[in-house]
């Protein structure tokens, strides 16, 4: 069995001491030269780990004075990764899909390079319906150190989401729903006017702590819901 990365060791090591309270939020982690020193390990090392802690939210780094414990947010967990082709599907209505640009490309920020792994990215837009009316505009992000065989994949003719669900299990997902108005290059995809509401659902898988998909697909705000169904009790055991 293969040694767990260092940087995820890092990662779990900060991680608990957050949520066991050791680190308050508004805390300031340890420098990144001092982890370096601690773990023995390079600069970059530390910052894969560090990128993790931020990308899920348990902290915030700010320029020239470190990086902190973020304080909590309130927000609702939707743990479905949702399929769109099957969500139509189910509804009785009849699907489409087209695929709109197609890059593989190197990573050009921090977080595609967290989620490229020192490989290369595969840049995905696409375009889902419903009806004959389009659904959502959704951009992907696809690792290709995590799913190399997703190069080889003609995505003209099956959603990326979909082939993920169906061939690359993922072991951890975040989900972040939020709002925005649609500008003129979104309403001219979606067929909405400028400055529509919009609900915009981003979301990051991973397998085994490494980064698989980052994906942000947005919706016409009255077109579709998101729906949660929670229970009051824990069932028997």
């Amino acid at each position: 069995m293969s040694a767990e990365p260092l940087h995820r060791r890092i990662y779990a090591d900060l991680e608990g001491r957050i949520l066991s309270g050791d680190l308050a939020p508004g805390d300031r982690i340890p420098f990144e030269h001092e982890l370096t020193t601690h773990y023995g390990c390079s600069r970059m090392t530390v910052s894969k780990a560090i990128s993790e802690l931020a990308g899920r939210g348990l902290v915030t780094r700010r320029r020239r004075a470190g990086t902190f414990v973020a304080q909590p947010k309130a927000h609702a967990a939707f743990l479905a990764i949702p399929d769109l082709r099957a969500e139509v599907k189910e509804r009785g209505q009849v699907y489409d899909y087209k695929l709109l640009e197609r890059v593989e490309r190197e990573a050009d920020s921090l977080a595609e390079i967290d989620l490229a792994s020192g490989g290369r990215l595969l840049a995905l837009t696409c375009l889902h319906s419903a009806d004959g009316s389009p659904l959502a505009l959704e951009h992907r992000l696809i690792a290709l150190v995590a799913t190399p065989q997703a190069a080889k994949v003609d995505f003209r003719t099956v959603p990326p989401g979909s082939w993920l669900l169906d061939y690359e299990p993922w072991t951890e997902a975040e989900n972040r729903i939020g709002a925005m108005e649609a500008d003129a290059a979104t309403a001219r995809q979606l067929k909405i006017k400028p400055g529509a509401a919009c609900l915009t659902v981003e979301r990051r898988t991973w397998r085994d702590g490494q980064g698989v998909t980052r994906v942000r697909q947005i919706f016409p705000g009255d077109r579709y819901d998101l729906v949660a169904h929670f229970s009051a009790k824990e069932p028997n055991r």
